[in-house]
């Protein structure tokens, strides 16, 4: 496999990175154009980074700075094409966002996820980047399924 190569996301990635979300079913990819477009026109400090693999666009990564915190980051999304994934890309990533916070002297970076069992690998994927799990909520999205939140400080 090649190496993945990741950098900022741009109005070229959009329709490919619809695809990945739509065979992800993480969001609706009709939604990421309208989701991306203030950090693309630099209206938002929004960080959308795109990972590509042989020139094409296979995942994202979608981070926002947490209102009313200090150097506090969420990464609301993260998404790799189904037939790539656990080949490296998903922390790949993870660890350009993590990079770039540092460069910014960002302090800290949040995830929050769902508690249930479909969601038992993605769990298991940040506490292999080096996130532990700070809080949960139970019934936060639903009844029986608690919001876990994971952080790594920077």
């Amino acid at each position: 496999m090649k190496e993945p190569i990741v950098k900022p996301t741009t109005r070229g990635d959009i329709p490919a990175l619809q695809a990945v979300l739509d065979q992800t079913g993480l969001f609706p990819g009709d939604m990421l154009p309208d989701m991306a477009a203030p950090a693309l026109t630099g209206q938002s400090p929004a960080l959308w980074l795109t990972c590509h693999l042989g020139g094409a666009p296979v995942g994202l990564s979608y981070t926002v700075p947490e209102a009313f915190a200090d150097g506090t980051w969420n990464m609301l999304a993260l998404a790799v094409r189904p037939d790539l994934q656990c080949r490296g890309l998903g922390s790949a990533l993870v660890a350009a966002a993590e990079q770039h916070l540092r460069a910014g002297n960002q302090r800290l970076l949040i995830v929050d996820t769902s508690g249930t069992a479909a969601f038992a690998r993605a769990r298991q994927f940040y506490a292999r980047q080096g996130y532990k799990e700070a809080a949960r909520i139970r019934d936060f999205w639903a009844a029986g399924d608690d919001k876990v939140t994971f952080r790594k400080a920077l």
